[in-house]
């Protein structure tokens, strides 16, 4: 078997979401400068009342035997890297070979060793690992060791939700209600904010904890937004409201204000973190830091399936526990069914954009009962829903 086409594909669809996609902006780290805390939350093309346009690009490996390999929700730059970069070293290659093809396509992109580079890498590495459950004739977590277990509880992350605390609370009783025992909330404010800022927080968390009761999980998501005495003002002032833990509250290269965080903050405030980080060698170094309660490789960004089983055994051995980060449920799901269940406990579950993530798939994978099954389908199951799709174009076309 070889590898006869590499093509990224752009698919077309509409999405009915009655609510809107979006209620709420990501509070990002340019927030810090007041003319990026105006800009709205991301808009979708509404074709009709309450169906809106989306737009995902995947990638597709084909071989010569008729099987195709896929990964979905690219970005337009890993797009363009894969095709006109790393396409010309897959075609004629057996994907069977995958350490090979990793260490080749590595080896090739001296500048891609993280960032975009690395980003493009891991879409190739995962629709390699499609391919070969196909081949093989077995789910990708199978191929791993896997399953370790049948179900495995996911926590909701509420992104894109609306932060008004009526709305907060509503949805935090629905999310519970549908067996959820964890949920994640993204708060719009930082540092810039003050006292005010720390309040807000304070009620929002307080909102939830008072919906949800003391028996479910809540956790915050900074996305790199905050400074260390921002984060211990709302570590101390959350803590008699049992936060699970606070996520990526500092950008990722801040290893020095995460390590004075370990010794600033109270007594069991967890910190989260590493979906920003690249490889199994950015994640020694972040291991060996010791800055970490939990940490959150994405296989979309860290190096693929392949890189993320690598850095799962150096947490494993370093002691530590792991969520994959949420990009995509299937590369997730591959992981956690193929891991102790003391290593990855439990799947994040994006409650408004996996819908969307997922849409052009025949087979979405969706919690039921607030748990995840473990995949049946050959592969990441990534076969696309034809009927779903208004267009497609592939991506460099040109070439």
């Amino acid at each position: 078997m070889t590898i006869t086409e590499v093509q990224c594909v752009e698919y077309v669809g509409h999405l009915d979401a009655p609510g809107g996609v979006f209620a709420d902006r990501l509070r990002r780290p340019t927030d810090v400068y007041p003319q990026f805390r105006t800009q709205p939350a991301q808009t979708f093309d509404e074709v009709a009342p309450g169906r809106y346009e989306i737009r995902s690009i995947f990638l597709h490996v084909d071989t010569d035997d008729g099987l195709r390999g896929s990964v979905a929700q690219l970005s337009p730059e890993q797009a363009f890297i894969i095709t006109h970069t790393l396409r010309p070293l897959l075609l004629g290659q057996d994907p069977m070979a995958s350490e090979r093809l990793w260490d080749v396509l590595y080896r090739s992109s001296i500048h891609g060793r993280r960032g975009l580079g690395m980003v493009a890498l891991s879409a190739v590495d995962c629709a390699l690992c499609d391919l070969r459950g196909q081949r093989l004739g077995v789910p990708a977590h199978v191929l791993l060791g896997g399953p370790t277990r049948e179900h495995v509880p996911a926590y909701a992350s509420t992104l894109g939700d609306s932060l008004e605390p009526a709305q907060v609370a509503a949805r935090a009783k629905e999310l519970v209600a549908q067996g959820f025992s964890g949920l994640k909330w993204f708060p719009r404010v930082g540092p810039e904010d003050g006292h005010a800022g720390v309040e807000a927080i304070v009620a929002l968390v307080g909102t939830v904890r008072d919906a949800v009761g003391p028996g479910v999980d809540v956790m915050l998501d900074a996305w790199s937004g905050w400074d260390v005495p921002f984060t211990v003002a709302v570590a101390r002032a959350t803590r008699d409201l049992g936060l699970a833990w606070i996520e990526e509250p500092l950008l990722a290269d801040q290893r020095g204000g995460y390590a004075t965080l370990r010794r600033r903050l109270p007594e069991g405030v967890r910190i989260a973190g590493g979906e920003h980080e690249y490889t199994r060698w950015g994640y020694a170094d972040l291991i060996a830091a010791d800055v970490l309660d939990l940490y959150q490789p994405d296989p979309h960004w860290a190096g693929g399936i392949s890189e993320t089983v690598k850095i799962m055994a150096q947490i494993s051995a370093a002691g530590g526990q792991l969520v994959p980060h949420g990009q995509s449920l299937q590369c997730n799901a591959a992981l956690t069914f193929a891991a102790s269940p003391a290593l990855i406990p439990q799947l994040e579950y994006l409650d408004r954009l996996m819908p969307m993530y997922q849409h052009f798939l025949q087979h979405p994978i969706t919690p039921l009962a607030g748990t995840v099954a473990a995949p049946t389908l050959p592969g990441l199951g990534m076969a696309v829903a034809e009927e779903k799709i208004v267009s497609s174009r592939v991506l460099g076309s040109d070439r």
